[in-house]
Order: C-alpha cells, then sequence, then structure tokens
C-alpha cells in the first residue's frame, strides 16, 4: 500500500509540477528567448526595441491569415510563423501599447469583409481568396497597411513592421526641403515655359508629390528650417557661402540630406539659358560638388572624372543600322545594387548618365556604405571625352578596364564636425539686423561645432538619373499624359527619403536575411554552370558573326558573271558554320552534363546528412547507451 502511495503521490506531483512550469513559463518567460539562427532572425534590432520603448501612441494591429488554407504551402505557413512570432515581439515589448490581434477571415465572413474594406489583398486559390496582410490603427484612426506579405521582402520584415509602427505613432507628413538648379517643378523650359503654359513637371515631381510635402528652396538660402526633415539637393552649383553653411548646420542638428551631384549634367548642358534662351557654350563646366561639405562628411568625390563601364553600358543608335555600346551611360542591374540595404535592396535596376565615382576619405570619422557599385570592366575617363559630341565606338574600342569596383551612391552615417570650424562665415546678417516688415529678425541658431548625433546622409554620383529620359518612357494615352517607368531611378529617390525621414532607430536598421537559407555550395555550381554556358554562348556569338563577316565580303565581291562560283562558297561556308554550331551545342550540353554532376553529388550529399546521417548517429548512440548500460548491469550484478 505505501508502495502504491507513493507512486501515486509521484505521479500526481509531476503532473501538478508539468502544469505549474508551463504555466509559469507562459506569463514569467514569455519574452525570454534563445535565438541560434545564423542571421538572428527572431531577435528584435536595438532600433526596434528603442522605438517600442518610447512609445506613447497605442496602436492596434490586426493580421489576417488564412491559416486554413495555408496548409497545401508549407514555405508560406512558414513564413506566416515568422510573422507572427515577429508580431507577438512588438507587443510583447510595447508595454501595453501595441494590441495584436490574429484575425483567420473564413470565406463570406465578415472578418473578410473587413480585410478588403482596408485594403488588404487576397490571393486567388481555387476560387477562394487566401489573405495574409496587416492593418494597424492608432488613436486618431490613422491606418497603415501590408496589403499581403511577400516572401521576397522578407530580408526587410522588421524594418516593414517598424516602419509601420513609426508611421502610426508620427502620421504627419513628412517635409521635404528641395533645393536644385535643375526645373524639376516646371520641366525642361523652366518658368519661362511655364509662363507660357507649357509647364511640364519632371515625372519625379509627381511621384514624389505623391508621399511627401515639397517644400522649394531657393539657392540663396541662409537657414533651413527644423520642420524640414530630409533635405534634397539636385545639381547643386554656385551655392554661396551662407547656404553651405546652413546645409552643415542642417545636418549638424540632425537634419538628413541627400546630394546628387555629377560630373557633368547632360540636362544641364542642354538647357536654355532663362534670360537669353541661347543654350550653354559647348565644352563649358557643368559639373556640380559640395567640397567644403564631403570634406567635412569624409567623401571624396573628382568632378573631373566619369566612370566608364564596358560591362553595364547602355546600348545607343548612333546611326541608321549602329548601334553601340556607350559606356558613359550604365543600365545598372539589381545585383550592382546593395541587397542589404532597404533603399536599394529590392529595386531590380536603374539608369545613370556620365556618373562619378565616390570614396571614402582616409581618417573618416563617418561610415560609408555603397549602395550602387560599378562592375569589375570599368573604368575612369577625363570628363572632356563626354562633354562634346562624345564618341561611343571610339570610348569603346579605347577601353581598358582597371579591374576596380567604382562607387556610384553611397550611405554616409557617423559623427562629423563642421565644415566651417571657425564658425558662422563673413558677411552673413546679424542678430541686430531688421527684416523688410521692419521687425526684428529671429536670432541666429548657435553654431555647432560637431553633430549632435551621428548624420544620415545619401551621396549620389550622378543628377542626370533625376531626368525623365533615363527612366520614364513619355506615352499619350487617349490625351492624357502617362509615364511609363523603365528603371527604378524614381523608387530609388522615394525609397532613400522614406527611410531618412523616419527616426534613427528606424534608418538604423539593415535586412535580417531569409529564414529560408538556400544551399551555397549548389547554389554556387549554379551559377559556375551559367557562367560557363553564357561564355561558352558568347563564343558561338563571335563565331556567327566572324561567318554573317566572311559572307558578306563574298557577296560585295559578286561582280560580273561568277554567281554560280561565289554561291557555293556562300553555300560552303553556310554549312560550314552548321557543322561548327551542331559542334559548339554538343560541347555546351556536355559542359551542363559535367556540372550537373557536381551540384548532384552536393545535393545527394546534403540529403544524406539531413535525412540518413542524423537518425544513423542517433541509433548508434542509443545503441552504445544499451550497450554501455547493460554492462555496467552486468558489474553490479557480479559484485553482488
Amino acid at each position: 500500500m505505501n508502495k502504491k502511495l507513493l507512486t501515486g503521490t509521484g505521479v500526481l506531483l509531476a503532473v501538478v509540477l508539468f502544469f505549474g512550469l508551463n504555466i509559469l513559463a507562459k506569463y514569467a518567460l514569455d519574452d525570454a528567448r534563445l535565438d541560434l539562427t545564423a542571421n538572428r532572425l527572431y531577435t528584435l534590432s536595438d532600433g526596434s526595441k528603442n522605438l517600442l520603448k518610447n512609445l506613447q501612441e497605442p496602436i492596434r494591429l490586426r493580421l489576417f491569415f488564412s491559416k486554413s488554407m495555408a496548409n497545401d504551402v508549407p514555405q508560406l505557413a512558414t513564413y506566416a510563423d515568422r510573422v507572427r512570432e515577429l508580431l507577438g515581439q512588438f507587443a510583447s515589448r510595447s508595454n501595453g501599447r501595441i494590441k495584436l490581434e490574429v484575425i483567420d477571415p473564413e470565406p463570406f465572413s465578415d472578418a473578410e469583409d473587413r480585410a478588403v474594406q482596408a485594403g488588404v489583398q487576397g490571393i486567388d486559390r481555387d476560387g477562394r481568396s487566401f489573405y495574409f496582410g496587416l492593418v494597424g490603427t492608432n488613436s486618431v484612426d490613422a491606418q497603415e497597411v501590408v496589403p499581403f506579405f511577400q516572401m521576397e521582402r522578407e530580408e526587410f520584415l522588421e524594418y516593414d513592421l517598424t516602419k509601420l509602427i513609426y508611421a502610426l505613432s508620427a502620421p504627419k507628413k513628412p517635409v521635404v526641403g528641395l533645393l536644385t538648379a535643375l526645373p524639376l517643378q516646371f520641366g525642361p523650359g523652366g518658368m519661362m515655359a511655364a509662363m507660357r503654359g507649357q509647364s511640364r513637371p519632371y515625372a519625379i515631381m509627381q511621384q514624389l508629390r505623391q508621399f511627401f510635402e515639397i517644400k522649394s528652396l531657393d539657392g540663396g538660402v541662409t537657414k533651413i528650417d527644423d520642420n524640414i526633415g530630409v533635405l534634397v539637393l539636385v545639381h547643386p552649383r554656385n551655392l554661396s557661402t551662407a547656404t553651405l553653411y546652413a546645409i552643415d548646420q542642417f545636418a549638424l542638428r540632425g537634419g538628413r540630406v541627400i546630394a546628387f551631384v555629377d560630373p557633368f549634367d547632360e540636362s544641364a548642358a542642354m538647357m536654355p539659358d532663362p534670360m537669353t534662351g541661347q543654350p550653354p557654350q559647348p565644352g563649358s563646366d557643368q559639373s556640380s560638388n559640395l567640397p567644403e561639405l564631403f570634406t567635412a562628411w569624409g567623401v571624396d568625390f573628382d568632378p573631373k572624372q566619369v566612370v566608364g563601364d564596358a560591362g553595364m553600358a547602355q546600348k545607343v543608335q548612333m546611326g541608321p543600322r549602329q548601334v553601340v555600346d556607350y559606356i558613359a551611360w550604365l543600365a545598372v542591374p539589381a545585383e550592382n545594387l546593395s541587397r542589404s540595404d532597404v533603399i536599394t535592396g529590392q529595386l531590380n535596376g536603374v539608369n545613370m548618365a556620365t556618373s562619378g565615382a565616390l570614396k571614402a576619405k582616409p581618417g573618416a570619422t563617418t561610415t560609408f556604405t555603397p549602395l550602387i557599385t560599378s562592375s569589375d570592366r570599368a573604368m575612369l575617363l577625363p570628363v572632356e571625352k563626354v562633354q562634346t559630341q562624345p564618341d561611343p565606338p571610339g570610348l569603346l574600342a579605347a577601353f581598358k578596364a582597371s579591374g576596380e569596383r567604382y562607387t556610384l551612391a553611397a550611405r554616409v552615417t557617423g559623427p562629423v564636425k563642421s565644415a566651417f570650424p571657425e564658425g558662422r562665415p563673413a558677411g552673413e546678417k546679424k542678430e541686430e539686423e531688421k527684416k523688410d516688415d521692419g521687425k526684428p529678425a529671429e536670432p541666429d541658431a548657435p553654431h555647432l561645432a560637431e553633430s549632435k548625433g551621428p548624420v544620415n546622409i545619401i551621396v549620389v554620383a550622378d543628377a542626370d538619373m533625376i531626368e525623365d529620359r533615363f527612366w520614364v518612357r513619355d506615352q499619350d494615352l487617349m490625351g492624357q499624359r502617362l509615364m511609363v517607368p523603365i528603371a527604378a531611378n524614381g523608387d530609388m529617390l522615394v525609397n532613400a527619403i522614406d527611410n531618412l525621414a523616419g527616426s534613427n532607430d528606424l534608418i538604423s536598421l539593415r535586412s535580417r536575411g531569409r529564414s529560408l537559407r538556400p544551399f551555397e555550395r549548389v547554389e554556387q555550381l549554379r551559377r559556375e554552370a551559367s557562367q560557363a554556358f553564357a561564355a561558352r554562348e558568347q563564343g558561338l556569338r563571335k563565331e556567327l558573326q566572324e561567318t554573317e563577316r566572311k559572307i558578306g565580303d563574298l557577296q560585295s565581291k559578286n561582280q560580273g558573271g561568277t554567281n554560280a562560283l561565289l554561291s557555293a562558297e556562300e553555300q560552303s561556308a553556310i554549312d560550314g558554320f552548321r557543322q561548327q554550331l551542331v559542334k559548339t551545342r554538343q560541347e555546351l550540353r556536355q559542359v551542363q552534363r559535367d556540372l550537373n554532376k557536381d551540384i548532384q553529388r552536393v545535393e545527394t550529399w546534403v540529403k544524406f546528412v539531413n535525412i540518413g546521417l542524423m537518425p544513423i548517429l542517433v541509433g548508434l548512440f542509443a545503441l552504445v547507451m544499451a550497450i554501455a548500460r547493460r554492462k555496467s548491469r552486468q558489474r553490479r550484478v557480479a559484485r553482488h
């Protein structure tokens, strides 16, 4: 009886302990986590933690997720678990300010109606709508929506969620200051064209006004208002010392700056003078630079050099039948855009023209992070080569790659000192001066010798990328002007302003990596196979061009009475090419087979390790433990 009583009591205590520990873990250890993932996927960054800790606005988050339909898509179900997990961390670290609600919008239910009304997008699957979106609201009913969580943006999941919460806690439209020497608001004709009713604002202005409040600044501005969150400088030329000082102090106060400079702005080179109506003289200096500010910010930029890149050259029409690569005009693909930065991470490519190169100054206190880079098939060209009647065929023929990758755009962060260490430049207005209305001028702000915190600056060595002809196509649709993007130039600027308009905590976020990690060795082998295939394909194209040239030479000799012989030669050349074509294709298939063998061998080994080796090791460990226990038992029996 005592033995049965002890056994029953032990079982009862085990059950009580089991439930007690689970309840304790639920309420006392809810925030305790052990993140062993390589990219720290389930650990909030310091920027998100600071934002949540200082959150004052109550926010309600509603995650609409069709759970019953996700079982057919395992990858999406795994991603949904990560989204829920991350949202749960946001709620638990917000001191009760964030309320999270997970809703399964069944078909034809009130929940589905609320999802559709809020802007959550449904994906059709077998006649039913699958929902996976987020709706956030604050106390004044302002609303932010993620229509559908795209797995392609998994690296930026934490940034997207933090940005949504920041927008709800600070719902005012960001104010963007614009200082430019180009007529972005009126079009190529400037204000004179606008007065004649011929205004055609740049497409980038239409895009910016959709998201931000734009405040134009003239070239003589001496103070930048504190209500401006981001200052955009586009081709800043001939700025006064007072204006440069105002920009310097704005950045030191914590203002964010985006600067588009250029060694040769092609738009400005074609733009007529607003007073005389005459275009600039050929070969005149059309560069823009901020040398004093760049020195203070730790950026090196030479306005006398242009980046030429044969690997990213755009094709241009030189004549009725001549199309050549122009190495000074670049079509930058996605692989040359920083994948780890939210500004460029999701862009497919941008177009640039006569861009300069940026470098970090030695000994700078700032961190210089490239956003756009050239390929390794690039070189620096004197700006004179592109100023007057550029010669694309000649530039391509004389091209010699330096093997260096040049930075075309960069993010600059960190502490900086003023570009004006002596203080306010002499000649500026004093406090005792009067305004035009006779009232005393506002007291000048005290000089800042260094930044209050880390500066946040984006520098782009090309201003032409803002012009319409390099990134949009102008079409007429039933009398309406329709701008069709052919590159992501506009998206890049919107992303940059959107990123810098947030808090320092929001800016500090970077991509966190994907929860579904590929086999890197397998992917490397696939790339090698693709490169080998591409190299052989390029060789085949060269053989084709050479054969066509020979045939053309034969046809050019077709003079007076030898047509039959020449036609036979032509046919012989064509037959020889076809034989070479078959041979090359066979070689291509053999290269693919050989490299696929390497891929299959690695895949087989990885599958064996994950599927077979671990169970074998566990089984062997259990067998060794069983043998050891048996021998231990035998030794105890032998002693007794």
